[in-house]
């Protein structure tokens, strides 16, 4: 489908009064809709979709998919006039499906990856593991649509018609294997409930979101929907069992008759028995089902291994040879934006560039930082505005605890007070140096490393703009690290 006109049956909806009109096309937007749409007006957390039925039908819409609300609120606008209404108490899940339907194709080999950390690192591995077995392999998620064939994406879960066309687009382009990030948003609100997965992978769980989940069952709640409700009874879950919740989920999916791999380095199917360290990566040994294999990973960071291996687990999950899924290893590279070296000095000092933005994450990626560096360790922290404000000090007593030298500064501010956000994260970190201009922090923090140091600018990872207001500046931390070294070290002409 996704190009001609078909009956609304046929995209799995029944409308009231049996009514099945020819649909052309999709939209969530009113001001997309053309002659013959299905519109779906989805309740929002601010305004209900139902409020713009009117203009929908303005622009020609056939049908419009609703909960028993939006029914309510659009009944007057729709009395009388002959469209086809379908109401559902669950009508994301119904639009997922639907978009399914409607787009058609999606690539035959598909893994999702949800957790608080570690998402875009497992899901662009599990990516390049494929690519190096010869397949025709994307990821997609917080980075876009990356790989064989590449798009951007406005979210790291894309709404459910966003998500298929460009699952289409990607099989229509020969991709047969995609590797998607599940964000607890992207499950809550059911935009994955269309897709087809082979297996589904569980990383760690830790505090963020709670400004939308509300409490941590909740949020807990979202992420289980990936192994509860989206992946296939014949699907394989592969759990990261030394995270406390990583059992309860393997138990969920167990629950639903998937089979489960385990993934730790306190025991697991997938078992990391050992890691040596050294300044530009890590051996790693560790056992599959019994079976011992050593492997040299050249990236920076211990945790770097549970993600590889989650990763390597999923795509033996997919039916890949388990040897053959571990020879790839030495040449898996560097996540944009994850752990990512951006400049050396010429003393040898190396800064690094991290998407960590939850106190959980900074504190780990220091403590994995801390084993590669001789030196001392210095950090550059902030926190994002009109988001969780409860994790603000912790990011900064994580950044205190971990590193030698802190420095506070600016993240995405958005429409907060950056002053207040960065005293927040300051309570924290009380010795640290505030800088509130971050091109600035990123000098400073570069000015004071040497030999055998390390620096670690926290937060932004890939993002190329900076959110202050309602302003969009363009801002990229490893281009920015680049600059200063070539300033520091006397390399601009």
């Amino acid at each position: 489908m996704g190009t001609q006109a078909v009956p609304l049956s046929s995209l799995g909806l029944t409308a009231r009064g049996e009514a099945n009109p020819t649909i052309t096309g999709i939209a969530v937007d009113s001001r997309l809709v053309k002659d013959g749409y299905l519109f779906a007006a989805m309740p929002g957390s601010t305004v209900h979709g139902a409020e713009f039925i009117q203009y929908a039908l303005r622009m020609g819409a056939a049908a419009v998919l609703t909960d028993a609300k939006g029914a309510a609120l659009a009944a007057d606008v729709l009395a009388d006039t002959g469209t086809a209404v379908v109401v559902t108490d669950a009508p994301r899940e119904a639009l997922s499906r639907s978009a399914a339907l409607w787009f058609g194709a999606q690539p035959a080999t598909m893994i999702a990856v949800t957790g608080t950390n570690g998402k875009t690192s497992v899901s662009t591995f599990v990516r390049q593991i494929w690519i190096e077995m010869g397949l025709q392999a994307v990821n997609l998620g917080t980075t876009g649509v990356e790989g064989a064939w590449t798009a951007p994406l406005a979210h790291t879960t894309p709404e459910p018609i966003t998500l298929h066309r460009a699952l289409a687009e990607a099989a229509a382009n020969g991709i047969t294997h995609a590797a998607m990030e599940a964000s607890s948003h992207g499950l809550d609100q059911r935009r994955l409930d269309g897709v087809t997965l082979k297996a589904a992978g569980f990383t760690n769980f830790t505090q963020d979101h709670l400004d939308y989940h509300e409490t941590f069952e909740a949020y807990f709640d979202a992420k289980a929907g990936l192994f509860s409700r989206v992946l296939p009874e014949d699907g394989t879950a592969v759990i990261n069992i030394d995270d406390p919740k990583g059992v309860d989920m393997a138990a969920i999916a167990r629950a639903r008759g998937c089979e489960v791999i385990s993934v730790g380095r306190d025991g697991g199917d997938l078992h990391l028995t050992g890691q040596r360290f050294d300044a530009t990566g890590q051996d790693l040994r560790f056992d599959w089902r019994g079976k011992t294999y050593q492997k040299r990973l050249n990236l920076i960071g211990g945790f770097q291994a549970d993600n590889i291996l989650l990763a390597a687990g999923l795509v033996i999950a997919c039916g890949a040879e388990p040897a053959d899924v571990f020879d790839t290893i030495p040449h898996l590279t560097t996540v944009r934006g994850r752990m990512q070296l951006a400049a050396t000095r010429d003393n040898g000092g190396a800064v690094f560039v991290d998407y960590a933005h939850t106190p959980d994450a900074i504190a780990t990626a220091l403590q994995a930082m801390r084993p590669h560096v001789m030196g001392r360790l210095v950090a550059i922290v902030g926190a994002g505005g009109d988001r969780d404000t409860t994790k603000r000090p912790l990011m900064g007593q994580a950044a205190a605890e971990h590193a030698d030298l802190v420095f506070v500064t600016d993240d995405n501010p958005r429409s907060e007070d950056p002053a207040l956000i960065r005293a927040a994260v300051m309570t924290g970190a009380p010795d640290a140096t505030e800088v509130s201009d971050r091109a600035e922090a990123i000098l400073r923090g570069i000015d004071a490393i040497g030999p055998g140091d390390a620096l670690l600018i926290a937060g932004k990872g890939h993002e190329t703009g900076q959110i202050i207001g309602d302003d969009v500046l363009p801002f990229d931390d490893v281009e920015q690290a680049s600059v200063a070294v070539a300033a520091l070290d006397g390399r601009l002409t």
